[in-house]
Parts: structure tokens; C-alpha cells; sequence
């Protein structure tokens, strides 16, 4: 097979040939690109990565002049050379062989065949190989039967999986990663050796790990890599606290749904509608405090009271783990502690001062919180959810009404501190803060609408009550 009408859109590969034939140096288009051009899948990142026959860094200093590329790197004890242009991402790497000791992710390099660089690639589909040279320019090259696997969907590994994932364990969470991506089923091999290496990902930097874990959720259906993750015991090592959801208990007639697959339904259902991963991310974890909140009431069943705030509890901790960014920890903690409020909206009569005390709680968050309620709802029972979704449609009328009628984004008192402390003649300190609060939860129960003129006669008609319960 030849790519060379595929390569069209890209005319620097076609100079770059020039370059390969001026330098005696034989390269290769490799990898991720290649698998993607034959599935004429559109990638989220472009770059390229090329298999040099000679030193990578002389050939890469070549191309980068002629593409006015930057930020040019050698990573000489691997063979590497990195470049990138304003629309693109460029490595090179010499063809070289790998070997690793158990106690390390950091291989020990050595100049190899073109064939050894092959077979030290993760999978067969990212072991495919165009030629940029003269002779045979565009000419796909499968050593390894990648070109059948992708035309079956199938993930397999060129060598012995148990060995591959030895070598650099990382590749497991890169097993699960593309099956998510792609929906690509990984190879019956791929389990067995996955379980057995699960732990030697604990050598791994956990910001790699992270990396892929993050990419598993950006997918369309990240059920998919999560549920092989779990199957192989994988997730017990990399996310514990979500592996714990897994497994139901029965009592006499009462069960409760599995919570692990059920996240994942809550999570598939709200990739459907929000690629923000973030939302996905506090989606993943909305009951993550439920198996330490599981308790079983006779007459009553399983219970999870107080789970939320639970789970809310956790976010800091696991943020600190996995080394994901700490300014979405607020934002993640927040809809955790928050998502059953909607639904206990939705299910009773709903009161104005319920609807303030949400839209405040939530601030900015509203319209996220809604959307993770709405795709919370995994009902079977097709009436069901209709009735849960025109609960909502219900609440978030009243939501806008109340909003638009009451201002209260970003909300606080009408009256500022450096104003109550000059009418009531107190000092800066905790008293000047309950008194604020005081006429915040009167705008909340509705007894005085949310301007400054009804918050002032109401603090200074309550001002004798309202010095006393500061102390004051």
C-alpha cells in the first residue's frame, strides 16, 4: 500500500525527502499520525513522530531551518529530537533497542534496526511506518500485522504483552486509553498481562499516569477504558477510591445497583452533552463517598445518608494524589457537594427559599450542577426519567424566575462591612460578619427583597437583636 496521495495535504514531507536523500539518512513517518491518517481520524494534537536511520539530531536541525521551526531540544541518552512549528508538534527519534531494570521506567538505549524500533513499539496499530525516501516514497511498511489489527479494531501488542508492559507499564494505561478512544478492543493477551503487571505502575511519575487517565475521561466513552481498568485490577492501583464503588450487597429482598457502573452510565450519559472534563471529572466522583456512607436499615434497605458531603471531603486528597491542578479543586468540591440538592428539589414542593439558597450555594456553577443532575438520571424505566426530567425543566423555571427576580449571582449583603460598622459604632471583627449573614439569610427566606434600602431598615429595625447575638 502507498500513502503518497494521503500525504498530499501536508507538502514539508515531500521537501523533507529531499532532505533524507541529501543526508544518506533513511526516515520514516511512525506512530500515532499514521494510525489516524488511515482511519481519517481528525487528531486533537498535531504532531508527528519520524523513525531516523542515523542521528536523529542532525536530520531534525536540517528540517527545523526549513520550516522556521522552535524550541528545539535533543535528548541525547534516548536519541531524541523535538521541534514545533505554530500548527505542529515534531519528534524524531535514531532507531535504537530498549532494556529496562525492574526498579526503573528509564530504559537503557542502544542503536538499533529499523525492525528493533518496531518491535519496541507499544501496539501494532502505532507500529505502522511510512517511508519519506526517494526510492519508495509514501510506501506503508507493516513488520508487525498492524494494518489488519486496525482494520478489526483490535489493540495487540508487536511482542509478548507481559513483556511490553514489563518494560514500560505505562503502556497499560495507554492499553485502556485507546480503547476509549478509538473503541478499539484490546487482544485477549492484553488482560491477563495487564492484571499481572498492574503494580510495576506504581514506578511510573504519577503525573504520566495522570496524563492518560485524564485522556480516558476526554474520550467520548470513558466507560470504556475505566471498565477495563477495573476488570484487571488496575484501577485498585492507579484511582482506589473508585474501584471501592464496585460490587453490590443483597439483603433479604433489598440491593443496591452497583455504583461503579452506574458512575459510568453518569459519566457516558454526560459526555453526551459537555466535553468540559472538569464537569466529567466531578461527574466521575459525584458518589465517591458512598461506600464509606453504606448502611442497611430493616424495613428500609440500603441507605447512603450524607454521602455528598463525604465525597466532598475527598476531592482535596485525591487532587493532591493524582497531581491534578489544585485551582479546580473548589469547582470539583462544590458540585460533589451539591448534586443531590436538585434532585430533592425536584422532588417536592419547591419553595423560593429553596431555589435562593441553590443559585447562591452554586454561584456560577448552576448550569453545571444541572447538567450532571440531569445525566444522573440512568433509569431503565424510560417513564421514569421523563418524569425526573420534567422535574428539572420544572426547577430550573423557577431557578431563572427567582434569579432574574432576585439578582443573585455572586451574592452578598447589600450592605458592606465598612457601612455597618459606622451606623452601629462597631469594631472590624466577627461581629460585623454575623450581621452581614443575618440580613443575607433574610433575603434567602424572602422576608426582605435583595436591595440596599430593605437590607438597611431591616438592620437597623433588628439592629438591638442583632448586637446581641454578636455579643457586641
Amino acid at each position: 500500500m502507498n500513502l503518497k496521495n494521503e500525504l498530499r495535504p501536508f507538502p514539508f514531507l515531500t521537501e523533507w525527502q529531499q532532505t533524507a536523500d541529501e543526508t544518506g539518512i533513511g526516515v520514516f513517518l511512525i506512530g500515532g499520525f499514521v494510525r489516524d491518517l488511515l482511519l481519517q481520524r481528525m487528531r486533537s494534537k498535531p504532531e508527528m513522530d519520524f523513525l531516523v536511520m542515523g542521528d536523529s539530531e542532525i536530520f531534525a536541525r536540517k528540517v527545523c531551518k526549513k520550516v522556521d521551526g522552535t524550541g528545539f531540544t535533543v535528548y541525547k541518552n534516548f536519541g531524541t529530537a523535538h521541534f514545533h512549528t505554530p500548527e505542529w508538534s515534531f519528534e524524531f527519534v535514531s532507531a535504537r533497542r530498549e532494556s529496562y531494570s525492574k526498579e526503573s521506567r528509564n530504559p537503557s538505549v542502544t542503536a538499533g534496526t529499523f525492525e528493533d524500533d518496531i518491535l519496541r513499539r507499544d501496539f501494532t496499530v502505532n507500529a505502522l511506518a511510512v517511508s519519506l525516501n526517494k526510492d519508495n516514497f509514501g510506501e506503508l511498511i507493516d513488520l508487525t500485522g498492524g494494518l489488519t489489527d486496525l482494520d478489526h479494531k483490535i489493540l495487540r501488542t508487536p511482542l509478548d504483552p507481559e513483556a511490553t508492559f514489563d518494560d514500560d507499564p505505562l503502556r497499560i494505561m495507554r492499553a485502556f486509553r485507546f480503547a476509549s478512544q478509538l473503541n478499539f478492543q484490546p487482544h485477549d493477551s492484553i488482560f491477563p498481562a495487564a492484571f499481572k503487571m498492574r503494580d510495576r505502575l506504581k514506578i511510573v511519575a504519577r503525573e504520566r499516569v495522570t496524563d492518560e487517565f485524564l485522556k480516558i475521561m476526554a474520550s467520548d466513552f470513558p466507560s470504556i477504558g475505566l471498565i477495563l481498568m477495573y476488570r484487571t485490577g488496575v484501577l485498585e492501583v492507579v484511582f482506589p477510591e473508585l474501584a471501592r464503588l464496585g460490587g453490590v450487597d443483597q439483603r433479604k429482598d433489598y440491593h443496591h445497583k452497583d455504583v461503579f457502573y452506574h458512575t459510568c452510565d453518569v459519566l457516558d450519559n454526560l459526555c453526551k452533552v459537555s466535553d468540559n472534563i472538569w464537569l466529567r471529572m466531578a461527574t466521575l466522583l459525584h458518589d465517591i463517598g458512598k461506600p464509606a456512607t453504606k448502611r442497611f436499615y430493616e424495613g428500609i434497605g440500603w441507605t447512603f445518608h450524607g454521602h455528598e458531603e463525604i465525597g466532598a471531603r475527598m476531592i482535596e486528597g485525591i487532587f493532591e494524589r493524582l497531581k491534578l491542578p489544585h485551582h479546580k479543586i473548589d469547582y470539583v468540591t462544590r458540585l460533589v457537594r451539591l448534586h443531590q440538592r436538585p434532585m430533592a428539589l425536584a422532588e417536592e414542593s419547591v419553595t423560593d427559599s429553596a431555589i435562593r439558597r441553590l443559585i447562591v450555594d452554586a454561584g456560577e456553577d448552576l448550569n453545571d450542577l444541572i447538567t450532571l443532575c440531569r445525566a444522573d438520571i440512568t433509569s431503565k424505566n424510560r417513564e421514569k426519567v421523563n418524569r425526573y426530567l420534567e422535574n428539572y425543566n420544572t426547577v430550573m423555571e423557577r431557578v431563572y424566575e427567582v434569579e432574574e427576580k432576585d439578582r443573585l449571582r455572586a451574592f452578598q449583603s447589600p450592605v458592606r462591612g465598612d457601612v455597618i460598622m459606622q451606623v452601629l459604632q462597631i469594631k472590624p471583627g466577627k461581629a460585623v460578619g454575623i450581621i452581614k449573614k443575618a440580613i443575607e439569610e433574610a433575603i434567602l427566606d424572602g422576608t426582605i427583597p435583595n436591595d440596599y434600602e430593605a437590607a438597611f431598615t431591616y438592620m437597623m429595625e433588628n439592629k438591638d437583636e442583632l448586637l446581641k447575638a454578636t455579643g457586641d
